[in-house]
């Protein structure tokens, strides 16, 4: 149809895009999972002194996954993390992300994430979005997953693994605590690079 409904035969009929195949392996696990925190990570990086990077992660979290592999806009994701169990490495410098000055983990001992959106993006790649809870403020914030596989382990566990990639601007979720250098720039980065590497168990019955 051309302008105003009337056909206009110079005008190319436009095609959806297809829809990302199904991966037959994903189709496979569809069910309930829990995440397996002893086989699982989520760590971040953030910029020091405008010259090297400073890892971390925490060690306390729980979650689980809905997987539906033939309708993976289905599938859905909650994360709880326990923020007093930041860990970088040193004892001084988790103080200090625990205090006031950033993650006030006193009155704010959780951060959440709630999956709104799931979809397929081709082959083992997948991007889950939804609303990521800390310091009170919920923002949409989205994940880059790739589907490891599955297997059943030597206890008889079904196991799906995933890993996955984000980044965030930590001022947007009011962490925006620094310091000025005399060289110019500031002590840490805005941008944090998160990652996360998952390993779920199937539920039973």
């Amino acid at each position: 149809m051309g302008l105003f409904g009337r056909k206009d035969s110079t005008t190319a009929t436009a095609t959806a895009a297809p829809a990302a195949a199904v991966n037959p392996e994903l189709a496979a696990v569809t069910g309930d999972y829990a995440i397996d925190p002893s086989h699982s990570a989520i760590g971040f990086v953030a910029r020091h002194a405008m010259v090297t990077n400073v890892k971390g992660g925490f060690l306390d979290f729980s979650g689980s996954l809905h997987l539906d592999g033939t309708d993976p806009s289905q599938s859905t994701a909650f994360i709880d993390v326990k923020m007093d169990s930041i860990d970088t490495g040193s004892a001084d410098r988790d103080g200090h992300l625990k205090s006031a000055d950033f993650f006030k983990t006193e009155e704010f001992p959780t951060m959440t994430f709630r999956s709104t959106k799931a979809e397929a993006l081709g082959g083992d790649d997948y991007r889950i979005t939804g609303d990521l809870s800390i310091l009170g403020t919920t923002k949409q914030f989205s994940i880059d997953l790739e589907f490891n596989g599955s297997a059943k382990d030597p206890f008889g566990n079904e196991r799906v693994g995933f890993e996955g990639k984000a980044e965030l601007l930590r001022s947007e979720w009011g962490l925006s605590w620094n310091a000025a250098l005399e060289t110019g720039g500031v002590l840490v980065s805005d941008k944090i690079k998160l990652s996360f590497d998952i390993s779920a168990i199937k539920n039973v019955g």
